[in-house]
């Protein structure tokens, strides 16, 4: 037995305890989804606009990693509690990921309805998630160095482009990785040719070098290189009011895809939610509004770009199939061998 007093000291006690506990337990219910996304124009609008939207329809807060490289950190934190939900990605970072488990292979319309709208190429057997955008990589050129716009990859071999072409230290960078492979195709008998590949590259000298391609872009924009491998959207950014001396030309032997991928980690706590994320990302508005912003070509076949975007970026069934998507599954397998091997070369 207890006393009244003692009854109206606990039931006050509960009723505060009620009233002090309720914005943790609201707190509790609002979902946190930590994701990995890119920083500059494109990291400036996803803060600004599409990530305030989704935590607004979704009643979640996202927390959203720009300070690259990714894989290791989530390589480092706990399989059953990720550093991600959604890692953000290029593709070939996805291979090395599942290889260790760390996300899920497949992404599919069961999970992510909007997957049934995206080109092929997007869910392709050479992607692990799926595919949001993609970028063609090809050859960016100086217009006002006297160049004939280039139609091969042939033509970044010309001799009169000799200490004047662009490339990357290919043990960090997956353009030059591609490009490697791409040598392989062109001067010997397919993608996994490293004996023809590598007499190419060595051809290639004096060639400078870069870690990045926002590197490659200043590099080009200096005309301190007047032909460079880059993607087509490092070039067309600097149309209209940035208009440049510089032009994208891609390859008639094809493009190669340089794809923005996003994939769920297993052990994600707020898989729906994480799913729901790539869902948004893949909706033809966002789609929209991301592509023509930083000129990336969109995934979702039901996007409608304006005339100018909807010219230069890859758009129709037609030209998806001048992607050429690479096998990095069986690159990452050789990569320390390449690594070793290219390094030789480039610095020796």
């Amino acid at each position: 037995m207890i006393s009244r007093r003692q009854a109206l000291r606990t039931g006050a006690g509960l009723a505060a305890a009620a009233t002090l506990g309720a914005p943790a337990i609201l707190h509790a219910q609002t979902k946190t989804l930590k994701i990995t996304t890119w920083g500059g124009k494109w990291g400036d609008i996803m803060k600004s606009t599409v990530l305030p939207a989704f935590e607004k329809e979704f009643k979640c807060t996202v927390q959203a990693d720009q300070a690259f490289p990714f894989v290791p950190k989530l390589q480092a934190s706990p399989r059953n509690d990720p550093i991600y939900d959604v890692l953000h990605t290029n593709s070939n970072e996805q291979w090395n990921s599942l290889t260790e488990g760390l996300v899920m292979p497949k992404i599919t319309v069961k999970e992510v309805p909007n997957v049934a709208d995206v080109y092929p190429y997007a869910v392709s057997d050479k992607i692990v998630g799926v595919t949001i955008f993609t970028s063609a990589i090809g050859l960016g050129f100086r217009t006002d160095k006297g160049l004939t716009k280039p139609t091969s990859w042939k033509d970044f071999a010309d001799p009169k482009l000799a200490g004047q072409r662009g490339g990357y230290l290919i043990p960090v960078n997956s353009l030059g990785q591609a490009h490697l492979m791409m040598l392989g195709k062109i001067y010997g008998k397919g993608f996994t040719d490293l004996d023809a590949a590598y007499k190419a590259l060595e051809a290639l000298k004096p060639i400078k070098l870069v870690d990045f391609t926002g590197q490659m872009e200043k590099m080009l924009l200096s005309a301190e290189v007047s032909m460079g491998i880059i993607h087509d959207s490092g070039v067309y950014r600097y149309e209209g009011a940035n208009a440049q001396p510089v032009d994208f030309a891609s390859p008639t032997e094809g493009v190669l895809a340089l794809e923005q991928v996003l994939n769920v980690t297993p052990g994600s706590k707020v898989k729906e939610l994480a799913f729901g994320y790539i869902d948004y990302m893949l909706r033809p508005d966002v789609q929209k509004l991301l592509g023509e912003a930083v000129w990336y070509s969109p995934a979702n076949r039901k996007v409608k770009l304006d005339a100018k975007h909807d010219e230069k970026l890859l758009t129709t069934e037609a030209k998806v199939a001048t992607l050429i998507q690479l096998d990095w599954k069986w690159y990452n397998a050789q990569k320390e061998d390449i690594d070793a091997r290219v390094t030789k070369i480039l610095r020796g």
